[in-house]
This record gives C-alpha cells, structure tokens and sequence, in this order.
C-alpha cells in the first residue's frame, strides 16, 4: 500500500494522546491517586457493586491518556483498568482487550476513543460486558474497514500525518495541538505530541468480524469541534447503532479537556448497566 493510501484510510484515525508506552500488550490499572483508593476500599459493597470501567486508548496514545477521567472514576468508587495496546494490529488489539475484560469478575463497562471504538467493537461480546461508550469513536459494523467513511466525511489531518519507513503513522508536530488537541494547554498538548505512540497505518483498512455495539446498549461522545474524526461521521455511527448520544464542545480529546463531562457519560452508562 502506497504512503498516499494509508494516510487516506488514516484521516478518521486520531486518537486520544497521552504519554507513549513500551509495545508490550499489558493492562494498567488505575493504582494513581491513593486517596481515591483509599476512599474506594472504604465504601465496601457500594464499590462492589458498581461495574468496571475499562478504557481503550486510540492511535498516537497508550493507556495514561486517560489520566484526567480515571481520578474522577475513582473517587465516584469505580474500578478502573486502562487497557494498553501496542497499535500494531487491529487483530491483536483486539486479543489483548478481550483478555482484559474476560479477566474481571462482575458487570463491565468498556469505554473507547477513537481507534480504540473499533477495538471494543470487536472486543466486547463476553456476557459481562453491560454497556459500551464510545468517545469521538470509529463504531465499525462487522467486516468493514475502520477507514470506510474516510473519503465521504474528510477531514483536515490526512495533510499532517507522516509515514515513518516501516509505515507507523504518526501526526506532524507542528500541527498537533491545532488538528488533533486545540482545547488543551500549549504545554500539554506539547506533551503529547512529543509522546505520541505511532499506530501501523494500514490498521485502517482491517475489520472486525462482530460488532458488539448490536446487542450491548451503548453511548457515544460527539466531540463537536472534533478535526481527527468528522463530527458528521461521529453522528453517523451514534444514529446507526441507536446510541444514547452527548455533544461536547471539544478537540478529538474530550476526556483530555473535558474529563469530567465524560466521565459523567460513563457513570451514566455505569448507572445503567447495573439496573
């Protein structure tokens, strides 16, 4: 696949930024923040009976890019896992989510940005799995590529993404904070640019066999001002999987600028998973 073609099927693809991490498949949870912690253990069965709240990060980003939201989770009494994937393959993304979540005991909550919408989509059948959320998300319907509405919904970031020789993607730093986190301080949007996790661009053209989306209630985060992922295209997937659907004003990164108004989302999906 030619450089021109990956980064077409790469437009849609931004995702959450947050510090890199090794490529190594492996879940973090969310130990940060011990008065949270602390307060958690304290509330006994009122913790115990909410869901877990799983967090799938998109491309240009690993797991620690949810450090705004998980904070708040916590001191609501949720437990909270924050998956980290090596962006290597839609395939193995998918293993090591899946892994994840059939490891919990109890009602689930899996919540995705971006690219990591279409890894929940293929990753989240297990019975335990209540509810979905996806935030600025790919939703792909079962064999279709995550890059299919590209051409149809443009946007303006196919220009600023750079091929490295091996075909990982990664998105020009100059105009990372303007395409990708506008809403964020110079100084963090800085940070993540400078640790930007590359994702293979010809990911974009994989599929999922299943779409979870189909039988697990789900939510969707419409970031209005979005310039990775078409807010049209964002509206497009809420509607077709008959999401229970939220528009913030915000870059592609919401739960960077706006954790609390997404965590709310996730509660509310929480909420309900456990009626």
């Amino acid at each position: 696949m030619s450089s021109t073609r990956i980064i077409r099927l790469s437009l849609a693809a931004l995702t959450a930024a947050g510090p890199v991490d090794l490529l190594g498949a492996q879940s973090l949870s969310s130990s940060a923040q011990p008065g949270a912690r602390a307060e958690s253990a304290h509330s006994g069965s009122r913790t115990a009976s909410k869901p877990t709240i799983v967090l799938v990060h998109g491309a240009f980003a690993d797991g620690t890019g949810w450090q705004h939201v998980i904070p708040i989770l916590e001191r609501d009494g949720y437990s909270v896992i924050a998956i980290q994937n090596t962006l290597t393959s839609l395939a193995g993304d998918v293993q090591t989510t899946r892994r994840v979540i059939d490891a919990q005991t109890g009602p689930v909550v899996v919540v995705g940005h971006s690219y990591g919408g279409a890894v929940i989509t293929g990753a989240a059948g297990s019975a335990n799995v209540k509810a979905l959320v996806y935030i600025a998300a790919f939703a792909p319907e079962a064999g279709e590529p995550i890059g299919a509405f590209v051409e149809k919904y443009p946007t303006a970031l196919g220009a600023a993404l750079r091929p490295d020789a091996a075909g990982f993607l990664y998105i020009d730093r100059a105009r990372f904070r303007e395409l990708f986190a506008k809403d964020v301080s110079a100084t963090e949007a800085s940070v993540m640019a400078a640790a930007q996790k590359p994702i293979v661009g010809n990911v974009f053209g994989s599929s999922v066999p299943t779409a979870a989306w189909k039988t697990i209630p789900s939510w969707y985060v419409v970031a209005q001002e979005d310039r990775a992922i078409n807010p049209e295209l964002e509206r497009f997937y809420a509607k077709r999987m008959g999401a229970k659907t939220t528009e913030i004003k915000s870059s592609h990164v919401p739960f960077v600028s706006q954790p609390a108004a997404v965590a709310r989302v996730i509660a509310q999906a929480a909420t309900a998973a456990v009626k």
